[in-house]
């Protein structure tokens, strides 16, 4: 009896902690022009979308401290991110975990070599539609979507076969249409506060 009380306490626990979270996003179309946002970045400054994009565009990544699926990923993130910026696009992180407030920064300034801003109460995690980290938004220099979703296709980056973000990158920088217009981003969930 007392170990049925404990496994229910534990269960009563567990969905009061996973029920403060709730994904309440749905994704932007490609096309769709994204308005110039305004966050803070890890040395508290204001930066805008229009301020940090490069001549040719941006990326938007949504990121996470402790997201092992981010972590797996930091190494492609900053090689992408140089490669690109060289060409005008720049990268812009994102960092819209509620749970995350106090580590974020640090992290942000030791990990990329970008800036990273921070979303509190995921505005704009929820207007652009991100649910998961990492999650990327290419935009073009007026600001309209051009790719949305995963990196690559291996999150483990050991047997990568599809580069969705560069082939976007290449196809719209050399002129192009861009064919796969959004993929399936897999990683961590954003933990988002419930509000109402």
């Amino acid at each position: 009896m007392k170990r049925a009380s404990v496994l229910f306490s534990i269960l009563l626990a567990v969905f009061a902690f996973t029920s403060i979270f709730v994904v309440k996003a749905d994704p932007i179309a490609a096309g769709t022009k994204v308005e110039s946002f305004t966050l803070p970045d890890a040395g508290g400054k204001d930066q805008t979308l229009d301020g940090l994009k490069g001549s040719n565009g941006s990326v938007v990544v949504f990121l996470s401290v402790q997201c092992p699926v981010v972590a797996g990923y930091n190494d492609r993130i900053n090689q992408i991110a140089a490669e690109y910026q060289a060409k005008g696009i720049n990268f812009i992180g994102i960092n819209s975990n509620n749970t995350e407030n106090g580590t974020w920064a640090k992290h942000a300034a030791d990990t990329y070599k970008f800036p990273v801003l921070k979303d509190a109460g995921n505005k704009l995690a929820d207007k652009l539609g991100a649910t998961v980290t990492p999650e990327v938004y290419y935009l073009d220099k007026n600001n309209v979507l051009l790719y949305r979703g995963a990196l690559d296709n291996d999150r483990s980056g050991k047997t990568v076969t599809d580069t969705y973000l560069k082939a976007a990158f290449d196809a719209s920088l050399g002129g192009k249409p861009v064919e796969k217009k959004s993929t399936n981003a897999v990683g961590c969930s954003i933990k988002r506060l419930v509000t109402e």
